[in-house]
């Protein structure tokens, strides 16, 4: 029975171990950016799971790639003649050394601590913690952005 659990736990440790990043892979933080220059001119980037990672080609050969959300895709710039310039695997990961994470029974908040916290948005929070954050960073994009109302049209709240 003792070689059956042990056996278990070198299982569930594997299994557990998460994603290995290997010597070429991109490795983004979550809500930053990361730039990759390529050899020569892209036409075209194409992003494996645009759910997890944006991408924008700058001045040709440089390319602003943002992590949107955990998880693990790939890109793929593409010169003038469709041919492959760059195919890199790209990890979006937690910056665990700026964030804290509060644990109120079940409900989950997260905090950036740069070096003062304030509240983040991140996947896995507590849903009404969420959509509360959410509004307050829409709000103060829409008053960055020169919107009189902070984002909301008449009548939304």
């Amino acid at each position: 029975m003792t070689a059956i659990a042990a056996g278990v736990c070198v299982i569930a440790a594997v299994l557990l171990s998460g994603i290995e990043a290997r010597a070429n892979d991109l490795i983004v933080r979550y809500d930053q950016s990361q730039l990759i220059r390529l050899p020569r001119r892209a036409t075209e980037v194409i992003i494996g799971n645009p759910s997890i990672a944006d991408v924008a080609i700058q001045g040709g050969n440089l390319i602003v790639v943002t992590g949107k959300t955990f998880g693990v895709t790939n890109i793929i710039a593409l010169d003038a003649q469709r041919n492959v310039i760059q195919d890199q695997r790209v990890i979006v990961e937690r910056d665990d050394r700026r964030t804290v994470v509060l644990y109120k029974g079940g409900e989950r908040e997260s905090y950036t601590c740069t070096p003062s916290c304030s509240p983040t948005i991140t996947i896995g929070d507590d849903t009404k913690y969420f959509e509360t954050i959410s509004k307050h960073a829409q709000r103060k994009s829409g008053i960055s952005m020169g919107s009189s109302d902070g984002g909301t049209r008449s009548g939304e709240q």
